[in-house]
């Protein structure tokens, strides 16, 4: 089954939704099709959202078993229908999706992120947290993905960055793209230990590089 999705129309799946082990994100109107199939693919509960309004909320969240992240006087929507909590990270970022990448016992932020906000996520998420670069680019939660299983990151990433991302997660890390040779892996791309849906454009070889690097081989 190739387990490739729109979401608001767009490949850029992991712009509008994100997810953990149990929970799945998703922005309000989408499909009561595309949710069953998140849904059965993750092997999660989908709850709809909206964040400050926005559809983008898989930028403008990150999460793990323990809770979800959002910016300072995030408004979530529906938020009494989720079993962790919502914590607020101070200062003045506000795409957490963007700017951390994390799995239940690690996390790797944004180099700009302050020592004040870098508690809070250690605190929220109960991990150990690092702050760094994927390829370079900061914006790490959509540089890679993070599962409990392995990491999957741009393909620009360095010997150096690798190396520091298997230290923190004490996974393996590969490189891969999504919908048809996109760098940013992490917008194409949602993935917990149990399964993943990919961007509509994403190749069969993409996706197998995916199901490799995760260690998903459904």
């Amino acid at each position: 089954m190739i387990r490739t999705i729109n979401i608001q129309d767009s490949p850029i799946i992991g712009a509008f939704a994100t997810c953990t082990e149990d929970l799945a994100l998703v922005p309000l109107g989408t499909s009561d099709k595309i949710c069953r199939d998140l849904g059965e693919w993750l092997q999660v509960n989908v709850v709809k959202t909206l964040i400050n309004g926005s559809t983008i909320v898989g930028s403008l969240c990150r999460g793990n078993s323990n809770a979800l992240l959002v910016s300072m006087d995030s408004i979530v929507r529906g938020q009494e229908d989720l079993d962790i909590p919502v914590v607020e990270v101070p200062g003045k970022m506000n795409a957490m999706g963007n700017i951390i990448l994390a799995n239940d016992s690690a996390a790797l932020v944004h180099p700009d992120l302050s020592d004040r906000s870098i508690e809070v996520v250690e605190k929220a998420l109960k991990v150990d947290v690092m702050r760094g670069t994927i390829g370079g680019a900061k914006t790490v939660g959509m540089a890679g993905v993070a599962t409990n299983k392995g990491l999957l990151v741009n393909p620009r990433a360095t010997a150096s960055e690798l190396e520091a991302l298997e230290s923190l997660f004490d996974l393996p890390v590969d490189i891969g793209t999504t919908n048809y040779g996109t760098q940013m892996v992490g917008s194409g791309l949602l993935a917990n230990s149990k399964g993943y849906v990919a961007g509509s454009q994403t190749t069969g070889h993409e996706l197998g590089r995916i199901e490799d690097a995760l260690d998903l081989i459904l």
